[in-house]
Order: C-alpha cells, then sequence, then structure tokens
C-alpha cells in the first residue's frame, strides 16, 4: 500500500504550474484596459517620430536645453516638473492590494472554500448558533494567519530590498552647462566647458545631454546627438537578438518607432561604441512606460525554484484531495451519518492543507536576504537564494575574481622586449582619447605615465575620430592630428589583443627602423609574448599608420597596413583570499570552471598561484568548431576556458544547465552579460557595468569568492529550513490520516471531532511560524540543495506510519486501560488523542529538523524552541482550562500523563533509529 500511494502522489504526471500563488502574475487585460493600452502604444509611437524629425536646435528649444546639457538649477526644475525616471509598474504596490495578493494563493482560497462548506453543513445539522461558527472560525483563524505573517513578511522583505538596491544603484553620465573639466568624447571642449556628472537614473529628466558608452543601460528615451559606431541592444523592446546601430539623424523612412535610427529606448543597452544623447522622455512618458501595461502581461518562465515549489505543493494537495474522500466515505459507511462523515472529511482536508507554506517560503527567503546582505551580498531576487544554494557549478571570470583587479602597467617594450618609451607615449594617447568601452588597461595606462609629461603630450595632438573595441575585433583605434609641427596627417594608433593586432599589421618597428612582418619574426614575436604571459602578464599589443587626411569618418576597414610597435604588459596580482576561498567552494560540492577572455598562458600562470588545478583547457577558437554533443563533453571535460567571446560564455553555461547542473555565473563586464542571464543564478558586483548589476540576481558589495562562499552558505541554510517544513507537513500529515483511517474502520464514534481536528492544526500551524529562524546543522550545508518532490513522497510513506503507531498505541490505551469505549465516553478518548496527538506532532519537528538527536547533538534555535514550550503547555493545560467545554474536551485523570510520556519518549526512540536506517538507504537531503 505504501508503495502505491508513494508512487501516486510523488508522479509529476499532470502536474500543472502554480506558481502564480508564490509570484505576482499580472491579471488578464479588460476590453477597456486593452482598448487604452493599444492607444497608448499609438501615441508614443507618433510622439517619437515626432522628435526624430525635428532639427537639432528646435530639439534644443524644446526642452530648453543645449549640446552642453542642464545646469544644476535647471536640472532640478526639471525633476521637479517631470518626476523621477521610473515606470508605473516598478512602484510598490499599496498595501491593500498587497494584502489581497497575499491572501490569494490556492491554499487560502480552498480553506476559505472548506470554511464555507463547514458553516453551512454545520448549520443544515442544527448546531448550536455558538458552535456552527466554531470551525468556520479556526479555519477562518488560519486563513488569516497565513496571510497576514506573510504580508507582514514580504512589506518587511520589500522594504530591506529596496534600501539594499539603493547600494548598488545604476547611474548616468551626464553634461552639466556649469564650468569644469572639458570632457574628452566627441572632440572634447575647451576649458570652462561643460562637465560630467554621475546621477542617479531616477534623476535623470528631459533635456539632461548624457554620455553612452558600451556596457551603459539606456537611461531614458533619447534623442541621439552624435554617434560613433554606437550598437545598441534592443531585444527587450523588439525580440531581435541582434544589434542595431543608432546615427545621429534618420537616413531612411520610419513608420515605427523602434525602427528610428537616431532615437535610443528605456530599456535596452550599449553593446558597442559610444555616443551622446539628449533625454527626451522619463518614467511613464518614455515608450517603454507607455507601454508598461501591455509589456508586463508577459508572464516570466517559473525558475527552478518555483517549479520545485510548485511540484511540491501538488504533491501535497494531490494527496489532500484523495484522502479526504476516502475518509468520509469510511465514517459514513461505519456510522451512517453521512453529514458528520462529510464534516469530519472536511476537517481533514483543512489538516492536510499546507496553509503556511506561501508564508513559511517568503519569510525564509526575506530572513535568509537580510542575513546574506550582512555579508555584503545584496540579493535582487528573493527566489535566487535557493538557486545559490543548490549551485553546484560555479563559473567566474578570472580578473577581479582570482586576481586583485588592480591592474598595474609592469612594462612598455619594443618588439623584441627592450623598454621603449615611444610604446608608452602611443599606449596613452590612445587610452587618452578612447571613450569607448570603460577598461581597467586603459586606466592603468593613464596611472604610470608621468602626469606632467603625459599632458605635455596630449597637448600636443587633436583627436580626429574613433573607432571602438568590439569584442570580435578585441582592438580598438583612435585617429589623432599632431598640431604643434604643422604637418597635415592623421595617425591611427590600434591596440588590443596580440593576436587582433598582428593580424592588421604588415610591418614591424624596431629602433627606428621599419622591416616587413615576416613569418619568422611573427614566431619571433609570440615567443617574446609567450615569455611574458608565462610570467603572468598580460600582453597588449600597439600598431600605428599614418596616412594623409581623410575628410571622411574613419571605420574598422582602416585597421589595416599597421606598423607593430611594440607592447605593454600588465600584471595582476591574485588575492590572497583566492586560495583558501577555492578550497572552501571545493567543499562546498561547488565545482569552479574559469571562463576568460584573456589568453590561457596567463590564466593557467594565475591558477598555478592560487592553487587551481587545471584538468584541461579549451580556447574560444575550438569552442566556434563544436557541435553540442562535442561541447557537452567539453564543458564536463575542462575546468578552463580561454580567449571566450561573449557567445562562448553563454553556449557553455546553458550546455552545463543541460546537463542537469545548477549553473552559477560571476562576472561584471559587458562581455558577462549574456551568460550571467543564460545562468541558473547570475552573480555581479557593485562595481559592474550596468548591463551586468541588471542581468544579474545577485550583487556582491565586494569582488569575492569568499563573500560568495558565505552566500552559498546562507542560501542553504534558507533551503533547509524551507525543506523542515515540507517534511514535517508531509509525514505528519499522512501519519494523521492513517491513524484516522484506522480509527474510523474500528471504533462506534469518530476518534476526534471536527473542531478538535481543526484546533490542533490551529496550534500546530503558529508553532511553525519559528521555523525560518531554526538553526541547521553544518554538515547539511556542505553540499548543494536541490528540490527532490519524489524523495519527499518517500519520506512522507517512511515517517508518517511511525506516529501512526503511537496513535493507535493511544486509542488501546484509551479504549482499555481508561474504558473510554463507549459513545458516552468518547469526550475522554478525544481529549487523550487530542493532546497525545498534538504533542507529537510538536515533537517531530524536532526530531526530523536534524539527522541527529535532538537538543543533544543539534539544539534548535531559541524562537522555535520558545514555540514549542508555548504549545506544549497550551495543549496541556486546554482539557483543564475554562475552554475545555466550549471545544468539547474534558479534563484527564493525572494517571494518564505517565503513560503519555512513556508514548512520546517511545516515540521520539523509535523515530530516531529509523532515521538512522532512512539516512544509510537514501541521506537526509
Amino acid at each position: 500500500m505504501f508503495k502505491f500511494l508513494h508512487s501516486f502522489f510523488s508522479s509529476a504526471a499532470g502536474l500543472r504550474h502554480v506558481a502564480r500563488h508564490f509570484r505576482r502574475t499580472p491579471m488578464p487585460l479588460r476590453a477597456g484596459d486593452a482598448a487604452a493600452s493599444v492607444e497608448a502604444g499609438r501615441r508614443a509611437n507618433r510622439q517619437m517620430l515626432a522628435l526624430a524629425r525635428l532639427d537639432d536646435d528646435a530639439l534644443f528649444a524644446r526642452y530648453g536645453s543645449s549640446r552642453a546639457g542642464l545646469s544644476e538649477d535647471q536640472a532640478r526644475a526639471a525633476r521637479e516638473r517631470h518626476g523621477a525616471n521610473e515606470v508605473d509598474h516598478e512602484k510598490p504596490l499599496s498595501w491593500h492590494a498587497h494584502l489581497w495578493l497575499s491572501y490569494r494563493n490556492p491554499f487560502n482560497l480552498l480553506l476559505t472554500a472548506l470554511a464555507v462548506l463547514s458553516w453551512l453543513t454545520d448549520v443544515r445539522m442544527a448546531a448550536p448558533a455558538e458552535q456552527s461558527w466554531t470551525a468556520a472560525l479556526i479555519i477562518g483563524s488560519m486563513v488569516l494567519i497565513s496571510t497576514v505573517l506573510r504580508f507582514v513578511q514580504e512589506r518587511r522583505s520589500n522594504r530591506a530590498a529596496e534600501a539594499l538596491k539603493a547600494m548598488v544603484q545604476n547611474t548616468a553620465t551626464v553634461l552639466r552647462g556649469d564650468a569644469g573639466p572639458a570632457p574628452r568624447q566627441f572632440g572634447g571642449a575647451q576649458a570652462g566647458g561643460p562637465r560630467q556628472a554621475e546621477v542617479p537614473l531616477a534623476d535623470l529628466a528631459p533635456g539632461d545631454v548624457v554620455l553612452l558608452s558600451a556596457g551603459d543601460m539606456i537611461p531614458a528615451d533619447c534623442r541621439i546627438l552624435a554617434a560613433k559606431d554606437l550598437f545598441v541592444a534592443q531585444a527587450a523592446l523588439t525580440g531581435e537578438s541582434l544589434p542595431v546601430e543608432k546615427h545621429a539623424c534618420q537616413r531612411t523612412p520610419a513608420a515605427a518607432a523602434l525602427e528610428l535610427e537616431n532615437m535610443a529606448f528605456m530599456g535596452t543597452n550599449v553593446v558597442s561604441g559610444s555616443g551622446l544623447a539628449l533625454v527626451v522622455a522619463t518614467g511613464a512618458r518614455t515608450y517603454f512606460g507607455q507601454l508598461a501595461g501591455r509589456v508586463t502581461q508577459a508572464s516570466r518562465q517559473p525558475t527552478q525554484f518555483q517549479q520545485g515549489i510548485n511540484r511540491v505543493s501538488w504533491v501535497l494537495i494531490r494527496f489532500m484531495l484523495v484522502m479526504a474522500p476516502i475518509v468520509m466515505l469510511i465514517n459514513g459507511f461505519t456510522k451512517g451519518d453521512w453529514l458528520e462523515a462529510l464534516l469530519f472529511a472536511l476537517a481533514i482536508a483543512v489538516g492536510l492543507t499546507p496553509e503556511m507554506l506561501p508564508m513559511i517560503v517568503t519569510a525564509t527567503l526575506a530572513k535568509g536576504a537580510l542575513r546574506m546582505s550582512r555579508r555584503k551580498v545584496v540579493v535582487k531576487r528573493l527566489d535566487a537564494i535557493q538557486n545559490l544554494g543548490a549551485m553546484n557549478v560555479l563559473c567566474t571570470d578570472k580578473t577581479g575574481t582570482l586576481t586583485q583587479d588592480r591592474i598595474v602597467l609592469e612594462r612598455h617594450i619594443d618588439v623584441y622586449g627592450a623598454s621603449c618609451d615611444e610604446v608608452l607615449a602611443y599606449a596613452y594617447l590612445n587610452s587618452y582619447y578612447q571613450t569607448g568601452l570603460k577598461n581597467l588597461l586603459d586606466v592603468a595606462v593613464l596611472q604610470h605615465a608621468e602626469v606632467e609629461r603625459s599632458l605635455e603630450l596630449a597637448a600636443k595632438y587633436r583627436k580626429v575620430d574613433e573607432i571602438p573595441f568590439d569584442f570580435a575585433r578585441r582592438r580598438m583605434s583612435v585617429v589623432v592630428n599632431e598640431t604643434e609641427n604643422g604637418r597635415d596627417h592623421h595617425e591611427l594608433i590600434c591596440k588590443g589583443a596580440l593576436e587582433e593586432v598582428l593580424a592588421a599589421c604588415t610591418r614591424l618597428r624596431v629602433g627606428g627602423e621599419t622591416h616587413p612582418l615576416t613569418d619568422a619574426r611573427r614566431q619571433d614575436i609570440r615567443r617574446v609574448t609567450a615569455a611574458l604571459n608565462r610570467d603572468g602578464l598580460r600582453v597588449i599589443a600597439v600598431g600605428v599608420k599614418e596616412m594623409p587626411p581623410a575628410g571622411r569618418a574613419y571605420g574598422v576597414a582602416d585597421e589595416s597596413d599597421l606598423v607593430l610597435v611594440g607592447y605593454i604588459a600588465f600584471l595582476d596580482p591574485p588575492k590572497e583570499s583566492t586560495a583558501p576561498a577555492l578550497a572552501a567552494l571545493r567543499e562546498s560540492g561547488v565545482e569552479v570552471k574559469v571562463l576568460t577572455g584573456d589568453v590561457e598562458l596567463v590564466t593557467q600562470k594565475v591558477c598555478r598561484e592560487v592553487d587551481f588545478t587545471v584538468r584541461k583547457v579549451y580556447l574560444g577558437a575550438e569552442i566556434e568548431e563544436m557541435d553540442e554533443r562535442q561541447l557537452a563533453a567539453a564543458v564536463r571535460e575542462a575546468n578552463v576556458f580561454a580567449r571566450l567571446t561573449p557567445a562562448h560564455k553563454e553556449r557553455i553555461v546553458r550546455s552545463l544547465r543541460a546537463q542537469g547542473c545548477t549553473v552559477g555565473f560571476m562576472g561584471d563586464g559587458i562581455n558577462d552579460a549574456p551568460a550571467l542571464r543564460a545562468a541558473d543564478v547570475g552573480i555581479s558586483v557593485d562595481s559592474a557595468v550596468d548591463i551586468s548589476k541588471e542581468a544579474a540576481d545577485i550583487i556582491l558589495l565586494e569582488k569575492s569568492l569568499m563573500v560568495l562562499e558565505d552566500g552559498i552558505i546562507e542560501g542553504r541554510k534558507t533551503f533547509c529550513n524551507m525543506l523542515k517544513y515540507l517534511k514535517m507537513t508531509a509525514s505528519s500529515n499522512f501519519g494523521n490520516v492513517f491513524s484516522v483511517l484506522v480509527a474510523s474502520a474500528f471504533l462506534p464514534f469518530l476518534p476526534m471531532l471536527p473542531i478538535h481536528l481543526l484546533l490542533q492544526n490551529l496550534i500546530y500551524d503558529i508553532s511553525q511560524a519559528a521555523i525560518p529562524f531554526d538553526n541547521v546543522d553544518a554538515e547539511l550545508l556542505r553540499r548543494p540543495q536541490q528540490w527532490d518532490p519524489d524523495g519527499l513522497g518517500r519520506f512522507m510513506v517512511f515517517f508518517g506510519p511511525i506516529s501512526s503507531i503511537f496513535d493507535i498505541a493511544t486509542y488501546a490505551l484509551m479504549w482499555y486501560v481508561f474504558q473510554a469505549n463507549a459513545p458516552e465516553h468518547q469526550t475522554l478518548f478525544q481529549s487523550g488523542w487530542f493532546v497525545e496527538g498534538l504533542l507529537s506532532q510538536t515533537l517531530v519537528v524536532h526530531m526530523i529538523r536534524t539527522r541527529k538527536i535532538p537538543f543533544l547533538q543539534s539544539r534548535p534555535a531559541w524562537p522555535l524552541a520558545a514555540m514549542t514550550l508555548a504549545v506544549v503547555g497550551v495543549g496541556l493545560l486546554l482539557p483543564f482550562s475554562p475552554l475545555a467545554g466550549y471545544f468539547q474536551l474534558q479534563a484527564l485523570p493525572w494517571r494518564y500523563f505517565p503513560w503519555l510520556a512513556g508514548i512520546l519518549l517511545s516515540y521520539c526512540v523509535l523515530t530516531q533509529l529509523l532515521k538512522t536506517i532512512w539516512v544509510r538507504r537514501h541521506g537526509w537531503q
């Protein structure tokens, strides 16, 4: 029978997604709302098309701005006039809407229906007025407690989450019309011109002029004023995976706003290039804001966490839907009173409903998020905590994670390794004038050079153009004009990854002499740079090209026929904390894989220094040639992947997930954003580019694997406490139903009245509110935690009948020892089982919360211990209190209690013994 029940209730067949009671799913649009939404879309489209046609002067006049941006006073006035740059659906729910959503879950709706049915049944049975409401009031109390606790916990959690998110605000770079240092973008400006300022996205206002570069979120709807190879990903609005290029003018007719080449929209992000843009709409007035009602209709797919919760919930609900009718049929046939049998079955259904599950989930996740925040981990999405605890593979970049993220320019050398100041000068000019992807290497170059000498060098040149960095070319160039000597020529300075720069070079320069770049010289170059890589230095090649003024914009095609002048080599020392952090992750059952765009020799050197054993290395070019089957084998075999593009990283993450791994990805650059989205849990840092922070689920306030290890442990604690409730509820419910089935078949009266079952369940539910605060055994935190609905079914069938053995022993005690064996003595019988059932349910909390001996080897947290003592006190005193008659209980004889103590002690001993058998066969989690 047990095998049959287990296979039936654990089956995943026919389970439906019920994620909407664990997440806020938008309700379908009414006809009027749909019409309003369509009209909003048309209005937004017309507005954007009109703005795209305005010339610059008319555009600036409309917003009271200029190419230098708004002054501080103008920006403040604009913010007061237009409000915060936030769309409506991002605002917090009103308290009454939140309260409704806290109530609206299948368990509460089911209990409400059962309360109404119970009241109608009592009325039909002509029960006394005060008793006809009792069952309904008890069920209502369960609903009220569950709803209010969830509401309070979520409100606290939301407030805490908003405070935490404020610590990792995204910002935009704007121009302020107040006097300040000259910005270098788009040819620069004279000293005393506009200054650059970083402002929170919410503080932007129409008229602000923003600077855009790779990795930035488009902060509002903007009209492009200037652009250089500016590519924007609009997939969030259009669904198109390929980025689109933006220009300062509309070159082709457009019928729809999203086809405009000179407009950029909130919710999109810059992939490469740079630009200057004027904010034309913020908040609810943006294209995205006006369409928010339609956009939010697209419901997210349930996460792994939500799917696990839903499967477990349906195991319990299906159990209730089958067992309650069986109980009614047995009691109806054996007792002959079908109305009483129905009422009793309703009470059983209430007892089997895990009504506290949404509250336990919310409270546990909220407590976990707050604990993690104290360890410098900010949780953007609560259910990411469980994914963090379930993670068994961590993919991470190298720079800043394994290393100190403190890049220092160690050498500036010519082609054959001799120190060369000319290479440093070229590298400085390139880094000084580049405005694209923000890069720590450029910062290191600018900081290395002597300030006074560097300013003198920069003053001799004027920026002409720029060819921004992208991850396909892996190089970037600036074009400058030397202004001092009156020479009418342009100089293209290119720096980037060695192989990519070499591919664009045909000559090399040594000691002022230029030579052809032959195959033999290429081999010499690779030998010199490989030696640098083996020393842990990252090598960037520098090439130059002199040419007459082109009279046009420069592009990628101009990166040809370059002269290689040398290299700049950087050192990023490993962190002292990396080796112990990697060891701790290994002990925790998390396999680390390094995914980097750097060269393999540098990566291997760093790995050796942090005691990371390299099994196998694959390069991006090899990944490119693999099909999905070959890639699956490669990601299992190797733990280091080098010279990767963003697409390679995403493919590796998806391949690992397809093989059943729970994958975390840790990154902070624009090249990491696709992999962050593809992972089960995306992890970034507060210093990351905007798009990476947006794509991540968890933000680290300190870029350290040790901080991440702390977060993983907290995630596992959170999951363990949720699992405790599920195990307690499942095993206790099954045991109670099995006991009721046995008693119903043999007793001439009900073993317990419906009101007793409801009251017992209410008191037991209150005791569960302390579970989120409980301690977790250290050994349960050493391995990733996964949902296992089938395992929960086995656990329920194995441990549930243990309590039934002692319930039946209590029946025998009351029947034979205390002679409660006739309908006129049923109150004594029911009181005896009520007390034993309540206390055994309470004890099972402590027996199942740990695999160890409770209280001796594993101590509960004080809130749980205090709640247990309170429940025991209520259970023992209630039959002796003035309320006993109201609940149809009676005082128990004193000689009952030694028997009770013996039954409960025997129950604990047997459960502990059977736990050892279960652990040997199935483990504990």
